[in-house]
């Protein structure tokens, strides 16, 4: 039980033991053992709010569980590393604040991320977003790809002003020795975009990007990206649906291996872009932001409603349908998240295969949508391709269309 020997200073009394536990309750993702050790931790915490005169709600940030755990430390003269369950107990305790909507501050203020110092850089920034539409997370890696060349031409005593082709080579040369293949591939395709701004914007006069030669990966060089269609099934039978992260993960799997949906796709599926009356869900291209639509096929519809219904936690701060199942339960931010998910199910079910990488369903469908048989033509429509051996554009797919074809669901 949690007791308090004093009451923290602040307008709102703090939620009870009951009220604790039936918030944990209903996120579905606290289990018996770990709710009884946050419950002996956040009994300290409102310990050492009492004995500082803090209110409890404003010391539920993430400097406040620094402070807190600090202060534990020193007055038990502990180990650091025997209070790993401190902070994830009070971000716990923060989160059955906001459900029962007692206002608390940030967890934690982010800092902006500061633009690039050189105009240059500002400049080829805004142009990735405004004229290539690309998101943030391109653009970064993108701007330090070309701080890595400016950092290159710098030794010699140059800036982007002076670059020649013999410095580009160089620098790729050097890129190759530190760098896999494909990482050299996708910063040399950096710098061809970076010189092709140079000279757009006038600030070159040589067009250098024709001239940029990568490493080439021979297409049967690379592992097989495809699983047998045996295996995909054997990867769905083996995830444990009897819990909350089993039944998201069952459900995103099952999506990406029977669209054929790439990370980025079903991780921004939002709740408001499934439609239950007309059987339909509105997806989204996160490259290009170009929108389509795709049958919400039963199997997938009953799945995806088992786990909204038992498995997402009913208040988040998110609309996206996939959430992360640990406080504060946001969206899943990145393509890691599936690739970690996908490599614990295949482990479980004892399946081996040398390229496990985010995008493996997506490949698998397209294997099994060419052994049924399904033209060249409709699957490059149903994979969002211009052609059948394009994969940077994408068009629009007729939902009618789509439900005249047999799509492979799993089971």
């Amino acid at each position: 039980m949690v007791t308090r020997s004093c009451t923290p200073p602040q307008s709102t009394a703090p939620p009870t033991t009951k009220v604790i536990l039936r918030v944990w309750r209903g996120d579905r993702c606290v289990s018996a053992n770990s709710g009884q050790q946050y419950l002996q931790w956040i009994d300290r915490f409102r310990r050492y709010c009492c004995v500082h005169g803090l209110g409890e709600a404003a010391e539920l940030t993430f400097d406040g569980a620094k402070r807190f755990q600090a202060w534990y430390v020193r007055s038990r003269k502990i180990n650091p590393a025997h209070c790993g369950l401190a902070s994830s107990s009070i971000r716990s305790l923060r989160r059955v604040y906001e459900v029962i909507g007692i206002p608390v501050p940030p967890w934690r203020f982010v800092e902006r991320r500061p633009l690039p110092a050189m105009a240059v850089l500002r400049d080829y920034a805004a142009h990735l977003a405004q004229q290539r539409g690309n998101p943030e997370v391109t653009i970064r890696k993108k701007l330090d790809h070309v701080g890595k060349l400016l950092k290159h031409l710098g030794h010699s005593g140059k800036s982007w002003r002076q670059i020649s082709l013999p410095d580009v080579d160089a620098f790729l040369i050097d890129c190759a020795r530190r760098h896999a293949r494909s990482t050299t591939a996708d910063i040399a395709s950096t710098v061809r975009s970076f010189t092709q701004f140079l000279l757009a914007s006038g600030r070159i006069h040589a067009d250098l990007a024709d001239s940029v030669i990568s490493p080439v990966q021979p297409k049967f060089e690379r592992p097989r990206r495809a699983l047998p269609w045996e295996d995909v099934q054997r990867l769905l039978r083996a995830v444990d649906t009897s819990t909350a992260c089993g039944l998201r993960d069952h459900a995103l799997l099952l999506m990406m291996s029977t669209y054929g949906l790439g990370a980025g796709e079903v991780i921004g599926l939002r709740l408001q872009d499934i439609d239950w009356t007309s059987g339909t869900l509105h997806m989204s291209r996160p490259k290009t932001g170009v929108n389509f639509i795709l049958p919400l096929l039963p199997p997938v519809g009953r799945v995806l409603a088992r786990y909204l219904r038992h498995g997402r936690p009913p208040h988040t701060s998110t609309q996206h349908v996939f959430v992360q199942m640990r406080v504060p339960f946001g969206a899943l931010t990145a393509s890691s998240a599936i690739r970690h998910a996908l490599i614990k199910h295949a482990k479980v079910a004892g399946i081996q295969a040398p390229y496990l990488g985010s995008h493996v369903l997506r490949h698998s469908n397209a294997a099994r949508q060419l052994d049924v048989g399904t033209k060249a033509r409709v699957l490059s429509d149903l994979l969002g391709h211009r052609d059948s051996e394009s994969v940077s554009a994408y068009v629009r797919i007729a939902t009618q269309s789509l439900r005249e074809v047999s799509l492979p669901v799993p089971r």
